[in-house]
């Protein structure tokens, strides 16, 4: 795996995130919790530009007429379907779904994040 700088941590922080390009491709990359994650701007549902959505909280699994809000500025939604993914970890929030947002590790080092890829 090499490194390809991405942007500054400040630039991230500063707006939660920021879309860059490396290799040809666009990854959004996320400030959430403290941390900043990295994910392919491609919905695995119809190919969307995801990272271009809201990025939200949602409603938590209660019983019948039981609403609770949580994981606020952790979920994305996808702009064009309305796919909820949880930025920590890419996978998308739907009972027994097996689609998950492809993502990349990001180092920081002295300021800058650089993605991690081959």
């Amino acid at each position: 795996m090499n490194p390809y700088f991405a942007a500054s941590e400040e630039e991230v922080m500063a707006l939660g995130k920021k879309i860059v390009v490396i290799k040809n491709m666009e990854i959004g990359i996320f400030y959430v919790g403290g941390r900043f994650y990295a994910w392919r701007n491609l919905c695995p549902h119809a190919a969307a530009p995801v990272c271009k959505g809201l990025i939200n909280g949602t409603t938590l699994p209660k019983d019948v007429y039981e609403y609770e809000f949580g994981y606020e500025g952790q979920i994305l939604r996808c702009p064009w379907h309305g796919w909820e993914f949880d930025l920590t970890d890419g996978r998308h929030l739907a009972p027994d779904s097996s689609a998950k947002l492809r993502g990349y590790e990001v180092k920081v080092e002295d300021g800058s994040l650089y993605l991690m890829m081959s």
